[in-house]
This record gives C-alpha cells, sequence and structure tokens, in this order.
C-alpha cells in the first residue's frame, strides 16, 4: 500500500456517546479556520435539530451499500443499527485546500482510518468525568432531539465497550469542563502541526 504522505493531519476525535464529542468538535472548527470537518454520510433519520449536508449526509440504506461497493469510502461502521461512514474524496478536496480534516466518529471508524494508507493521523478520545454524567447528558439531548427512553438504554449498554477503546488513541482528554476540554485538544493539534 502506498503511503499518504501530506502535510494536512487527520484528526480523529472519539468517546462514548454522550460525552461531549460533538460540542467540541463544532467549537474548534469555529475556532480553528485551517481544519474542516468530514461531514459523514448516515443511514438513520435526522435529530429534530439536525441538517442535512451541515449535520450529516442523510441517505438511504440502497445508496449507502452502493457507495460500500464502489470503495467510495475511507471508513464505515454499523452503530445502533445505522450506518455511518466518511468517503475518500472528502479527505482530497480539503488537502488540496491545504486544510486538515476532522473526523467525529466513533471507535470502529478510528482503527479503520489508523488502517488506511494515510501516515498523518491524530486520534484524541474524550473521556466524560463519571458514567452518571453521561447518563444525564443523554436525558437532556433525548429530550431536545425527540428520542426515547430505550435511546438512553441503548447508549448506556456500549458506554463500557465505547471506554474499552480508549487506549488504542494518541490522546485521552477528561471533559469535566468544556473550556478546558476544548483549550487542551486545540493545544495537542498545535503541537502535532509543529512537530509534522
Amino acid at each position: 500500500m502506498t503511503q499518504n504522505k501530506s502535510n494536512q493531519l487527520l484528526i480523529i476525535v472519539s468517546s462514548p456517546s454522550g460525552a461531549g464529542k460533538t460540542s467540541v468538535c463544532q467549537k474548534i472548527l469555529q475556532d480553528d479556520d485551517g481544519i474542516s470537518i468530514s461531514i459523514s454520510d448516515t443511514t438513520r433519520a435526522p435529530r429534530n435539530n439536525e441538517i442535512d449536508g451541515k449535520d450529516y449526509n442523510f441517505i438511504n440504506l440502497a445508496e449507502f451499500e452502493k457507495r460500500i461497493k464502489n470503495d467510495l469510502y475511507i471508513e464505515y461502521a454499523k452503530v445502533f443499527n445505522n450506518y455511518y461512514g466518511s468517503q475518500k474524496e472528502t479527505i482530497s478536496k480539503y488537502f488540496n485546500e491545504g486544510r486538515d480534516v476532522l473526523f467525529d466518529i466513533d471507535w470502529q471508524g478510528a482503527q479503520q482510518l489508523k488502517r488506511s494508507d494515510f501516515t498523518n493521523i491524530l486520534s484524541i478520545f474524550i473521556v466524560p468525568p463519571t458514567k452518571q454524567a453521561i447518563y444525564e447528558r443523554l436525558k437532556l439531548r433525548t429530550k431536545a432531539s425527540g428520542g426515547n427512553e430505550k435511546d438512553i438504554e441503548d447508549r448506556m449498554q456500549k458506554y463500557e465497550l465505547e471506554m474499552s477503546h480508549k487506549d488504542e488513541y494518541d490522546f485521552v482528554v477528561l471533559n469535566d469542563n468544556f473550556d478546558d476540554c476544548v483549550r487542551q485538544i486545540k493545544s495537542i493539534i498545535q503541537k502535532k502541526r509543529k512537530n509534522y
């Protein structure tokens, strides 16, 4: 496999569901115009507050499977009975523009990216202060997005599995205080840029 070395970074941010990774990623993107987000395709239905093409590319199962068959994804995974995937062309587009690419993905996607031919990967895992904190955040999110109690139960059951993969990442960052967490991750990215 040819190694794909570039001056740009692939930045992976993962966490258990509800640990705040999407909010952290949004803040980083807002503050750093040298980073673009890889918007994932997904087969799940949009939540009340989500916009197609901004939060995710919402597509049907047949289209997703067609893209898998055509080898368009650098990574994809089935999570909570829905597919999520990142298209290769997104990375090429942003790299050609001289931008780093941020992936807000789970551990399965992270493993696939690490097996790709990209050499410039920085991986960060966000951990919550406690398991109870996750439960409280998921309750608030579910209420806001029109979900139900079963969604919370499903995600809490996956918590231990997700946490068991944290040591596979370059950095583990505690999200006990949102601003501190964002500051730490920005600092990690800056150091990696200087050393790459």
